[in-house]
Protein backbone atom coordinates (compact mmCIF):
# COMPACT_ATOMS: atom_id res chain seq x y z
CA UNK A 1 0.00 0.00 0.00
CA UNK A 2 1.62 3.08 -1.04
CA UNK A 3 1.47 6.55 0.87
CA UNK A 4 1.53 9.92 -0.09
CA UNK A 5 3.70 12.83 0.66
CA UNK A 6 7.20 12.68 2.14
CA UNK A 7 8.96 12.55 5.25
CA UNK A 8 9.08 15.31 7.65
CA UNK A 9 12.12 17.06 9.23
CA UNK A 10 12.96 17.55 12.75
CA UNK A 11 12.51 21.73 12.59
CA UNK A 12 9.66 21.36 9.95
CA UNK A 13 6.43 23.45 9.44
CA UNK A 14 3.24 21.88 9.95
CA UNK A 15 -0.28 23.26 9.29
CA UNK A 16 -2.89 20.62 7.99
CA UNK A 17 -4.90 19.72 10.88
CA UNK A 18 -6.51 15.94 11.41
CA UNK A 19 -8.90 14.23 8.64
CA UNK A 20 -12.43 13.16 9.07
CA UNK A 21 -11.98 9.42 8.51
CA UNK A 22 -14.77 8.08 6.75
CA UNK A 23 -15.31 4.13 6.92
CA UNK A 24 -15.43 2.02 4.15
CA UNK A 25 -19.27 0.56 3.59
CA UNK A 26 -20.37 -2.85 5.38
CA UNK A 27 -19.85 -5.91 3.19
CA UNK A 28 -17.95 -8.53 2.24
CA UNK A 29 -14.19 -7.56 0.74
CA UNK A 30 -11.13 -9.54 0.46
CA UNK A 31 -8.08 -8.62 2.83
CA UNK A 32 -4.26 -9.51 3.34
CA UNK A 33 -3.00 -9.74 6.85
CA UNK A 34 0.21 -6.98 7.18
CA UNK A 35 1.25 -8.16 10.51
CA UNK A 36 0.70 -8.88 14.16
CA UNK A 37 2.11 -7.59 17.70
CA UNK A 38 2.39 -9.85 20.82
CA UNK A 39 1.10 -7.90 23.22
CA UNK A 40 -1.10 -8.66 26.66
CA UNK A 41 -4.67 -7.48 27.83
CA UNK A 42 -5.41 -6.33 30.84
CA UNK A 43 -8.41 -7.98 31.51
CA UNK A 44 -11.88 -6.66 31.43
CA UNK A 45 -15.43 -7.85 32.00
CA UNK A 46 -15.08 -11.69 32.72
CA UNK A 47 -11.42 -12.46 31.07
CA UNK A 48 -8.82 -12.02 33.05
CA UNK A 49 -5.24 -10.49 31.45
CA UNK A 50 -3.70 -12.71 28.67
CA UNK A 51 -2.07 -12.54 26.10
CA UNK A 52 -2.85 -11.29 23.50
CA UNK A 53 -2.31 -10.69 19.41
CA UNK A 54 -2.78 -7.28 17.51
CA UNK A 55 -3.35 -8.15 13.67
CA UNK A 56 -3.32 -5.37 11.44
CA UNK A 57 -5.56 -6.08 8.20
CA UNK A 58 -5.53 -4.13 4.97
CA UNK A 59 -8.95 -4.33 3.70
CA UNK A 60 -8.84 -3.95 -0.48
CA UNK A 61 -12.15 -1.98 -1.11
CA UNK A 62 -13.11 -0.55 -4.58
CA UNK A 63 -12.63 3.08 -4.15
CA UNK A 64 -9.51 2.56 -1.21
CA UNK A 65 -7.65 0.33 0.85
CA UNK A 66 -7.82 1.03 4.61
CA UNK A 67 -6.14 -0.74 7.72
CA UNK A 68 -8.23 -2.42 10.22
CA UNK A 69 -6.48 -3.46 13.55
CA UNK A 70 -8.28 -6.83 15.49
CA UNK A 71 -7.22 -7.66 18.46
CA UNK A 72 -7.17 -11.78 19.27
CA UNK A 73 -7.30 -12.48 22.95
CA UNK A 74 -5.91 -15.70 24.08
CA UNK A 75 -8.20 -17.13 26.27
CA UNK A 76 -10.62 -20.73 25.83
CA UNK A 77 -13.62 -18.53 25.82
CA UNK A 78 -12.54 -17.27 22.37
CA UNK A 79 -11.21 -19.96 21.14
CA UNK A 80 -13.65 -19.47 18.34
CA UNK A 81 -12.15 -16.22 17.24
CA UNK A 82 -8.63 -17.91 16.82
CA UNK A 83 -10.11 -20.92 14.77
CA UNK A 84 -11.93 -18.09 12.96
CA UNK A 85 -8.59 -16.46 12.10
CA UNK A 86 -6.39 -19.00 11.58
CA UNK A 87 -9.43 -20.98 8.91
CA UNK A 88 -9.91 -17.80 7.25
CA UNK A 89 -6.41 -17.87 6.07
CA UNK A 90 -6.25 -21.86 5.55
CA UNK A 91 -3.89 -22.04 7.94
CA UNK A 92 -6.44 -24.48 9.44
CA UNK A 93 -9.26 -26.95 8.34
CA UNK A 94 -12.65 -26.90 10.46
CA UNK A 95 -13.12 -29.10 13.38
CA UNK A 96 -9.36 -30.08 12.98
CA UNK A 97 -6.74 -29.21 16.02
CA UNK A 98 -4.30 -26.89 14.75
CA UNK A 99 -1.00 -25.27 16.71
CA UNK A 100 -1.45 -21.38 16.15
CA UNK A 101 1.91 -20.65 13.89
CA UNK A 102 1.92 -16.93 14.52
CA UNK A 103 4.91 -16.17 12.61
CA UNK A 104 2.70 -17.80 9.15
CA UNK A 105 0.15 -15.11 8.98
CA UNK A 106 2.00 -11.71 7.66
CA UNK A 107 0.69 -12.26 3.73
CA UNK A 108 -1.92 -14.59 3.89
CA UNK A 109 -5.37 -13.06 3.00
CA UNK A 110 -9.08 -13.77 3.60
CA UNK A 111 -12.11 -12.97 2.95
CA UNK A 112 -14.07 -10.63 5.62
CA UNK A 113 -17.26 -9.49 6.20
CA UNK A 114 -16.25 -5.71 7.41
CA UNK A 115 -19.05 -3.86 9.71
CA UNK A 116 -18.98 -0.35 10.95
CA UNK A 117 -19.33 0.30 14.77
CA UNK A 118 -19.68 3.53 16.74
CA UNK A 119 -16.25 4.71 18.67
CA UNK A 120 -16.59 3.90 22.36
CA UNK A 121 -15.38 7.90 23.70
CA UNK A 122 -17.72 9.58 20.91
CA UNK A 123 -20.28 7.62 19.64
CA UNK A 124 -20.92 9.83 16.24
CA UNK A 125 -17.17 8.92 14.75
CA UNK A 126 -17.82 5.50 13.03
CA UNK A 127 -15.20 2.85 11.84
CA UNK A 128 -14.64 -0.28 10.73
CA UNK A 129 -14.10 -3.51 11.64
CA UNK A 130 -13.97 -7.13 10.81
CA UNK A 131 -17.02 -8.78 11.97
CA UNK A 132 -15.99 -12.45 10.54
CA UNK A 133 -13.64 -14.07 8.45
CA UNK A 134 -14.75 -16.56 6.09
CA UNK A 135 -12.92 -20.07 6.47
CA UNK A 136 -10.88 -20.12 3.33
CA UNK A 137 -12.50 -23.93 1.64
CA UNK A 138 -15.64 -21.66 1.27
CA UNK A 139 -13.82 -18.96 -0.76
CA UNK A 140 -13.52 -21.47 -3.47
CA UNK A 141 -16.15 -22.21 -6.30
CA UNK A 142 -17.65 -26.08 -5.46
CA UNK A 143 -16.90 -28.29 -8.22
CA UNK A 144 -19.85 -29.45 -9.88
CA UNK A 145 -19.74 -32.23 -12.70
CA UNK A 146 -20.89 -31.16 -16.08
CA UNK A 147 -21.04 -27.46 -14.79
CA UNK A 148 -19.22 -24.15 -16.69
Amino acid sequence: MSVEGRELGWEDTIQNDSQEFEPIPEGDYNVTIEKFDRSRSSGSGKLPACNMAVVYFTVHAPEREISIRENYVLHTSLEWKLSELFCGVGLKKKGEELRMDWAALPGKTARAKVGIREGSKDPSKKFNFIEKLYPKEDAKPKFTPGGF
